[in-house]
């Protein structure tokens, strides 16, 4: 069970760091409103680090795995301060979507993905080595992960834009 929520906190990780890279505004944008560093390279800095954590926190697991966690952390922090300063925030820059505001939803995904992190570094997992044992070539565990990441994305995407729209 582990394993499987971490795939999916990793690939999101991946997914988000090349986000990054092909667009680094609306990230530089969620940074700058929150007073933060928001240069020109800080973005696509930002997008290398997670990508870098989701790899290899997923092929090295254990303690790499806390790189991962310290990602989820960081996005803590920042969805929280600017949920609670009423941030005006259009996009978190998660997705690199300029209509991605941080919403609790973000914040409790981060903290599970933080905590899933951890849990992993401390019980020495691995979490490629579960495709190991999969059957057939783990095209199914990988399918479901895939699903997982789909369905995660919609939540913490779409569905505020949605939302916003209805009300």
């Amino acid at each position: 069970m582990l394993e499987a929520w971490f795939f999916i906190a990793a690939a999101l990780l991946v997914i988000s760091g090349g986000s990054k890279l092909i667009d680094p505004a609306p990230t530089r944008g969620a940074l700058a409103a929150a007073d933060l560093p928001s240069g020109a390279w800080t973005a696509p800095l930002l997008g290398v680090v997670e990508i870098a954590a989701g790899v290899s926190g997923t092929v090295l697991g254990g303690w790499a795995s806390v790189a991962v966690g310290l990602v989820y952390l960081g996005f803590t922090g920042f969805v929280a301060v600017a949920l609670i300063r009423r941030l005006p925030v259009q996009s978190c820059g998660c997705f690199g979507r300029p209509d991605t505001p941080p919403t609790w939803g973000h914040m409790a995904f981060n903290v599970v993905s933080a905590t899933v992190a951890g849990a992993v570094a401390a019980a020495g997992l691995v979490p490629i080595d579960v495709l190991a044992g999969q059957p057939l070539a783990a095209v199914p565990y990988l399918s479901f992960v895939a699903l997982g990441v789909w369905v995660v994305y919609l939540l913490l995407a779409e569905l505020p834009t949605i939302r916003g729209r209805i009300t």
